[in-house]
């Protein structure tokens, strides 16, 4: 073999191995991530919109992030999730866990928040005769189902001997319920407090439960992934949550900026965010704690003995602790640093 042929051949032998290399490198990391919450948006989400945080650590790859509230509440979010609609959802946990017990192709990866003060009020007109849980008896009762504050609702019922069947239920958004209550067509409002604020402010309505009151009741949201996403983008997965903590840790240190960006973005009552984090701190830590999956387990059983919940959760498969520990471990290395 002549010196010029063999000089070919290992051009050509490079040359692909280059082109294997971009190709890979172009697999590795998708054009654009949709991430979605349930409105009007959790914390940590509302942070990255303002501060466009996944964008900056993705600049360099030039990865266009979408982030999408849904409405609908979180049944909408986790729908879109499952089918590819989105790659990675902040929702709460009753649509998540749901969703597990269903065998969704779905990953929990990391906890939104695990604020003790669950931020849900049972509102009522002002001038309503329902003074207790157990006058919600035969009484028009709205929220969107599927959601905690759903949730929130049958733990109530159920302090007072009640069941969802005891009343009668409208699954509504704040949109169409809040209207509806300040008219009287409805009788109670089970809602986030910094929502239901906008009528209490105007002394429109008055809380019949404050489920601050009950931390024994508070589950944590979740950080939950598309199951093909998180096998195919592992290392795309680890630098997006290593932001979701770094915005975790910025919001603590930052607290009346906070407030004030999430007040902002979300037209929500800052009386009522700061009441929701009245300790000073957001608890917005990402990390996987048992404290935290023995919460979801206890939240998963309240579903099934409250008939929300069909099949049950295999937390060996549904759970994947790895992405956000390598966010945790990046960080204590930039720290030593």
């Amino acid at each position: 073999m002549s010196r010029i042929t063999h000089t070919l051949k290992a051009l050509a032998v490079a040359a692909i191995g280059s082109l294997l290399a971009f190709n890979a490198a172009a697999q590795s990391a998708p054009s654009t991530i949709r991430i979605g919450s349930t409105a009007p948006g959790h914390l940590k989400f509302i942070l990255a919109q303002h501060h466009g945080s996944f964008e900056k650590e993705f600049a360099k790859e030039g990865i266009k992030f979408d982030l999408l509230p849904f409405t609908g509440g979180g049944s909408e979010a986790v729908t879109a999730l499952a089918t590819g609609a989105v790659e990675i959802a902040y929702i709460g946990n009753n649509p998540a866990l749901r969703a597990a017990a269903q065998k969704a192709n779905i990953k929990l990866v990391g906890t939104s928040s695990f604020v003790r003060n669950s931020g849900a009020y049972i509102i009522v007109p002002v001038n309503s005769p329902i003074k207790t849980l157990k006058d919600l008896k035969g009484k028009k009762v709205a929220y969107l189902a599927g959601t905690v504050r759903h949730s929130t609702l049958t733990k109530a019922l159920k302090s007072v001997g009640l069941t969802s069947k005891d009343i009668e239920s409208l699954n509504l958004p704040f949109e169409a319920s809040g209207p509806a209550l300040a008219r009287g067509d409805i009788d109670a409002i089970v809602e986030s407090d910094n929502v239901a604020a906008t009528l209490l402010e105007k002394n429109a309505a008055r809380i019949l439960l404050d489920a601050g009151n009950h931390p024994e009741w508070a589950a944590p949201n979740v950080i939950v992934v598309n199951g093909d996403f998180a096998k195919k983008y592992p290392e795309v997965l680890k630098r997006v949550l290593k932001v979701d903590l770094q915005l975790a840790t910025w919001a603590d240190a930052n607290y009346e900026e906070t407030v004030k960006i999430f007040t902002t973005r979300t037209k929500s009552s800052e009386k009522a965010v700061r009441n929701n984090f009245k300790d000073g701190r957001f608890h917005q830590e990402p990390r996987l704690t048992d404290e935290v999956l023995a919460a979801l387990k206890a939240e998963e059983e309240f579903m099934e003995d409250a008939g929300l919940l069909k099949g049950s959760v295999d937390y060996s498969k549904w759970v994947d602790k790895s992405f956000v520990e390598s966010a945790y471990a990046g960080a204590a290395a930039a720290a030593k640093q």
